[in-house]
């Protein structure tokens, strides 16, 4: 059985009060790694062109208020 195999078998043996913690935990790791993400790809540049292109459509009039 693999490693995964066997988490998931424990996952699926869980009381509902725990698995529900082991959900929250989960969810929070996985945002916690989008921003991580997200911040590192601020830092290489990555959204630099898409950021210009909304400062250009803005400062044109291309917006609207939300």
């Amino acid at each position: 059985m693999s490693n995964l195999e066997q988490i998931e078998a424990a996952i699926l043996s869980l009381p509902s009060n725990e698995f529900e913690q082991l959900k929250r935990w989960f969810f929070d790791l996985d945002y916690e790694r989008w921003d991580e993400q997200l911040e590192q790809d601020i830092a290489d540049g990555k959204l630099e062109a898409l950021a210009q292109e909304a400062i250009a459509e803005f400062e044109t009039g291309h917006c609207r208020e939300i």
